[in-house]
């Protein structure tokens, strides 16, 4: 993947949320991953600058990005059926030794 630059408006609309769960936990402590809640729109290299852009502050690398595709399910309302939306995971492993801290996100242009 090569990078790419990124302005501040669409990195925001890239990424999400931080998905929270116990098995983006154990991915964190085991693969030095985050799993992030993207735009179904964006891809690899826009979800990369996205997560490097956010956290230059603190000098964060992106090695790899994975993304899944994840369907909503069918749910029954009462007596009618819905559907909750489909939307997209992002799996972002970072090098070796860094953390993201979640609190600090680069606010705008320097």
């Amino acid at each position: 993947m090569k990078s790419s630059s990124i302005d501040h408006e669409r990195a925001l609309k890239i990424i999400l949320a931080p998905q929270i769960s116990e098995k983006a936990t154990l991915i964190a402590e085991k693969n030095n991953q985050i799993v992030f809640r993207v735009l179904p729109s964006a891809d690899k290299t826009e979800i990369k600058a996205a997560v490097e852009y956010l956290w230059k502050s603190q000098k964060i690398e992106v090695t790899k990005v994975q993304i899944s595709n994840i369907k909503g399910k069918e749910k029954r309302f009462g007596r009618n059926m819905g559907r909750r939306p489909n939307w997209k995971k992002a799996y972002v492993s970072v090098k070796k030794g860094q953390e993201i801290n979640f609190s600090e996100i680069t606010k705008g242009e320097d």
